[in-house]
């Protein structure tokens, strides 16, 4: 193990986990590097990610040219990269994978964001980009969408390790951790093994804050008094608070007997995974949902800026549990002062699902360009 800020975290618990993938990267060494000294272990890619790599660099070029002359366009095409992006990172990280028992060195790849509201059309891409990708290492990343919660189990049931993505909402929450169980219970019931399937349950931070933060500023100019000191105390609270309560259910719900009677059996924790850890509000500390999130079996994915601000200056120590009391009192008061914290939370869900649609369409529109130009 390493010496940097993200390393320690490890022996508190928490693993760290790149939200980023690029070519240029994997190929030049950057990557490895990376493993090597700032602690990371595993990496994370969403079609947002890939739009940015494949449109803005010139990372992609051969490959594209490469998958032109193959006959390849439009999703195909896309898909063909991704996946060969994915195969390169699940072999740099094959050594952490084996080091950790399977824990970490994990790589996550999408199902097209257009199947959020599919659940046979999730299940079948799943399936394909598994079988493509073809490395013990890979997850694949399924959105929390109602429709998405019957392919989570019906994949953890088939055997496959699956990072569910876009969980703002705490009941939502629940509905991922209990597609999980249920999928586990099905494939023992099966005869099956469960011991090699992982799980992560993405639960998007800074997002609440840049939501429940627009409401609280509208909603100062109407209070007075106390009302008002409440709603400027809680601004850049109800991202961690929302956080916080999720991993006191994660503790509950993963040390009942339920689970107890699934881990005899060999299966494993599906770990909260903080996303969306970039501070998107300059007034707060660029470290803020890395530090205040940091506690036993769970994993942080962090853009390299975030990645290398708290390599520089974080504290590590684990602060999950801390102000749960707190917590509970923030969702029990914004609502009685005009801030309906869980509806306004429960918007973030469609909206994520719609932004990841809108990048997608934005890089198949990107590679349709450069396959012009090449053409040409």
């Amino acid at each position: 193990m390493g010496t940097s800020r993200a390393d320690r975290l490890r022996e508190l618990g928490q693993s760290v986990w790149m939200d980023i993938i690029r070519r240029g990267q994997l190929i030049s060494g950057e990557f490895e590097r990376a493993v090597r000294e700032d602690g990371v272990v595993g990496v994370t890619s969403n079609p947002t990610i890939f739009q940015l790599a494949i449109s803005e660099s010139n990372d992609y070029d051969a490959a594209i040219q490469q998958g032109i002359a193959s006959g390849l366009e439009g999703a195909a095409l896309f898909e063909s990269l991704a996946v060969e992006d994915i195969q390169l990172a699940c072999d740099r990280l094959r050594p952490t994978f084996e080091q950790s028992g399977g824990l970490d060195g994990r790589v996550s790849i999408e199902v097209n964001p257009h199947l959020g509201q599919d659940t046979a059309g999730t299940i079948a891409e799943a399936r394909r980009l598994n079988s493509e990708v073809n490395r013990p290492n890979v997850m694949i990343k399924v959105p929390a969408t109602a429709e998405g919660l019957p392919a989570i189990a019906a994949l953890t049931a088939e055997g496959l390790s699956i990072n569910i993505t876009l969980i703002f909402a705490l009941a939502r929450y629940e509905q991922v951790m209990e597609a999980y169980l249920s999928g586990l219970e099905r494939r023992l019931e099966a005869g099956g093994d469960v011991r090699t399937i992982r799980s992560v349950a993405s639960f998007f931070v800074s997002r609440v804050d840049t939501k429940v933060d627009a409401a609280i500023e509208q909603a100062l100019p109407r209070a007075s008094g106390t009302d008002r000191d409440t709603l400027a105390a809680s601004r850049g609270q109800a991202a961690i608070a929302n956080a916080r309560l999720a991993y006191a259910r994660f503790r509950e719900v993963f040390g009942s007997p339920r689970f107890t009677q699934l881990a005899a059996r060999g299966a494993n924790l599906q770990r909260p995974l903080w996303a969306s850890t970039s501070t998107k509000n300059k007034a707060y500390r660029d470290v803020l949902y890395v530090e205040e999130l940091i506690g036993p079996d769970t994993v942080n994915t962090m853009p390299p800026q975030t990645l290398a601000a708290f390599n520089d200056h974080g504290t590590v120590e684990v602060r999950i549990d801390r102000d749960l009391d707190q917590a509970h009192q923030l969702f029990a008061t914004l609502p009685k002062l005009g801030i309906p914290l869980e509806a306004l939370i429960a918007q973030l869900e469609p909206e994520g699902v719609a932004t990841f649609a809108k990048s997608y369409d934005s890089l198949l529109e990107a590679l349709a360009t450069k396959r012009k130009e090449m053409v040409a």
